[in-house]
């Protein structure tokens, strides 16, 4: 049955399964450590060669143009700006909002503006930033009015509120969105939305993008992650923001030439792998169910396509990542011994779920379950530093 998935060596499956030699193999890695993992495939190389190739500095790309007007619309904005990254976008999102210091931000403590950006926004805008550690799953009305700078004498005053959906695969209720949004208008704050995998929260609570969307001022959503495309971002707002974001855009050295051909991978994956995002979420579903039934415990709620997975009292992680790549080539972060981060994505089948639980299975089997590492509850921020516990 998982003949196509392994390599040629002799592999021991479950005990209801007999001892089986394969001879035929496949070196293909199924890398389920990020979404971003995910090959470009030949469809999209053809995609390509189809492009226009004008200039996006001077915004002349006919492709890239149509991608922007699309996602643009998709999200109950005016207008879009592609760009190269979802670190680009966020600070751009940022930069275009702030206007003379001092000035800051505030967002969740646990987010990649505050994280994984390498702190562009004192570099770029001169701003500090406020993280603030919510008392729930995301930020709150109450945990922004506690936290917003209003003191014009000594502070940088709050000039811009940044959340951050989904948030370790975990979505940010859209009610609550609502409620922020209208706290940030009625103060005269301006919202920012990382929204690199919005489109996670829109294919799981079966809400438009555009009601997300549509809340914010600025919104940044990655097609490079679960949407599969192998490069971009897109940063969405009213015309003349993103007037101005292009040329931020080209200070910041992020202007480029012929981009048509990414546009236009980036619109097939909108076409083609985002209706299939459901799936992945059901599968991933599917593989927590199997694990948890295995004595896995989940560090944060499944909800979309990650899994914070520990395997204490279960299996040692490492032995764990070992076996599915020795006798799977299923790859996952063992960079810690206790937990990890699981993300399924497009590429990843129902086979590849089905091999995983059962080398899993026969594993804990042969090996035996392990006693804890420690009485020191383990969360999932000494692997992750945005996954700290729920408060």
């Amino acid at each position: 049955m998982f003949s196509s998935l392994l390599k040629c060596r002799r592999v021991f499956l479950p005990k209801h399964s007999q001892l089986c030699s394969y001879s035929v193999v496949s070196k293909e890695i199924y890398d389920i450590s990020s979404d971003t993992a995910t090959k470009p495939t030949d469809a999209m190389f053809d995609v390509m060669k189809q492009a226009s190739k004008e200039d996006d500095v001077f915004g002349m790309d006919s492709t890239t143009n149509s991608l922007e007007s699309h996602v643009a619309k998709m999200l109950g904005h005016e207008s879009a700006l592609f760009c190269a990254s979802g670190s680009m976008t966020n600070q751009l999102g940022l930069r275009v909002s702030l206007k003379q210091p001092p000035h800051s931000v505030l967002a969740d403590a646990r987010s990649h503006i505050n994280l994984y950006e390498c702190g562009g926004l004192a570099y770029h805008s001169q701003a500090p930033l406020t993280a603030v550690m919510p008392r729930g799953a995301h930020l709150t009305v109450h945990d922004i009015e506690r936290h917003v700078i209003k003191d014009d004498l000594c502070g940088a005053m709050t000039k811009v509120i940044a959340v951050e959906n989904t948030l370790n695969g975990t979505i940010m209720d859209v009610n609550e969105l609502q409620s922020i949004s209208k706290y940030a208008k009625e103060h005269g704050y301006l919202l920012h939305m990382d929204g690199a995998r919005l489109w996670e929260a829109s294919a799981a609570k079966n809400i438009p993008l555009s009601a997300y969307g549509s809340l914010c001022d600025t919104v940044s959503v990655c097609v490079s992650k679960g949407v599969g495309a192998p490069i971009g971002s897109l940063l969405v707002s009213d015309n003349e923001t993103i007037r101005k974001a292009r040329h931020l855009r080209k200070l910041m050295g992020g202007g480029w030439r012929q981009s048509g051909g990414l546009a236009a991978v980036a619109d097939y994956c909108l076409e083609n792998v985002l209706p299939t995002m459901k799936d992945t979420q059901k599968r991933t579903q599917r593989l927590w169910e199997g694990l948890e039934e295995l004595g896995m415990k989940a560090l944060l709620p499944v909800e979309t396509n990650m899994i914070f997975i520990d395997t204490r009292g279960i299996i040692p992680m490492k032995l764990w990542a070992n076996h599915l790549l020795e006798y799977g080539n299923i790859k996952i972060d063992a960079s810690d011994d206790r937990a990890s981060r699981i993300v399924l994505h497009y590429q990843i089948t129902d086979n590849v779920v089905d091999l995983m639980l059962d080398i899993t299975r026969k594993l804990i089997h042969d090996a035996g379950t392990k006693p804890d590492d420690g009485p020191t509850p383990v969360d999932a921020s000494h692997i992750y530093p945005s996954a700290s516990p729920i408060i």
